[in-house]
């Protein structure tokens, strides 16, 4: 028998405090120069995708874990409210209101009735368009930036609503850890993980869209469907059931509440990733190359294309980079650890969070 969603959570510690230390009550006009906010990214350890439904979404029961990659946003005071970007794929990333992060400063201003001004300087260190939340990781910086600076004394509750009308990504940004995503991924239960998990990236400086992943992956489901009548019945216009966990999920959560790095390993999956493959054929080679180079395990990061490999240690992460580079198959790598906090005051108003 599958496992129900809710055991898939073991036992839950509380959702860590967003944004900051210590709760904050209303506190008037900003009086700090500047801030820093530090949000990390994030990989899939599991991704599981049910059929698109009438509201053009498809159900999700995934698996977050934050890694110690990081997007760092420094707010300042300004007449009106822009952003500026620096960093690796910094020229990829819009500047004007198509910005996630200047999106949450709006939704923030709407929220608490503010009328200021504000700069936000994004320094991009999670991939662009590269299936670790890049994007969601600068809104959930923005969110916690603006109520630093000036002092709008959201709750914990305030922020994550507002996370929640950014994107499915943006709520899990803010709590970071490790979590289990339902609904469209924005529905989080905080899940128990002991030990620390060593990663290694496979980077690729093209991006895949999010959008056109989804359609690849609703593509081959409609071909699935058209050729097997068991799968009609599972994936066909009229059915819209969320993903039902099987033992792999199970699994999962029993590696990770073990801290078992070689379980977790083989418990990696994501339905996206052969919609990516599609998309993007390299990535059958980087995931190879992973493998042959002893990844406990390997998996498309969300959407892709940046691949994600499972280090038996912190020396066996960098060993799988620096395969990764020798053969060819990425533009830069990256090592992690995971899990970490989600985004949070590293600088300004009231000084770094702990």
């Amino acid at each position: 028998m599958a496992p129900r969603p809710r055991d898939l959570v073991g036992v839950p510690t509380p959702l860590a405090t967003v944004g900051r230390s210590t709760g904050s009550g209303d506190r008037g006009p900003s009086g700090s120069a500047e801030v820093r906010v530090r949000a990390p990214g994030k990989v899939n350890l599991s991704l599981r995708v049910g059929p698109v439904g009438p509201d053009g979404y498809h159900p999700l029961t995934t698996v977050f874990q934050a890694v110690s990659v990081y997007e760092e946003v420094v707010a300042t005071p300004a007449p009106d409210r822009t952003l500026s970007v620096s960093g690796p794929q910094a020229e990829q990333v819009p500047t004007d209101a198509a910005n996630l992060a200047l999106r949450a400063v709006e939704l923030v201003a709407a929220r608490t009735g503010i009328d200021e001004g504000i700069h936000l300087h994004l320094h991009k260190g999670v991939p662009v368009a590269g299936g670790m939340a890049g994007g969601s990781a600068d809104a959930a910086a923005a969110i916690v930036a603006c109520d630093a600076l000036w002092r709008a004394g959201l709750s914990r509750e305030d922020m994550l609503a507002v996370a929640a009308e950014l994107g499915s990504d943006v709520p899990f940004s803010l709590v970071g850890h490790t979590a289990v995503g339902t609904g469209r991924g924005d529905v989080l239960t905080p899940a128990l993980a002991r030990g620390e998990f060593h990663w290694a990236f496979a980077v690729q400086d093209r991006g895949l869209a999010t959008a056109a992943v989804y359609r690849a992956f609703d593509a081959r489901a409609a071909t699935t469907a058209g050729t097997d009548a068991d799968d009609t019945a599972r994936t066909g216009a009229t059915t819209h059931a969320p993903p039902v966990p099987d033992d792999d999920d199970l699994a999962l959560m029993q590696a990770l509440r073990a801290g078992d790095s070689h379980a977790l390993g083989r418990a990696l999956r994501n339905d996206l990733q052969d919609a990516a493959v599609a998309l993007d054929p390299a990535l059958a080679e980087t995931l190879d190359v992973a493998r042959r180079t002893g990844a406990l395990g390997a998996v498309v990061s969300g959407s892709g294309p940046t691949v994600a490999a499972l280090g038996r240690s912190r020396q066996h992460a960098l060993v799988l980079a620096a395969a990764f580079t020798a053969a060819g198959v990425a533009d830069r790598v990256l090592t992690a650890t995971g899990p970490v906090a989600g985004a949070r005051l590293v600088g300004g108003a009231e000084g770094p969070a702990s």
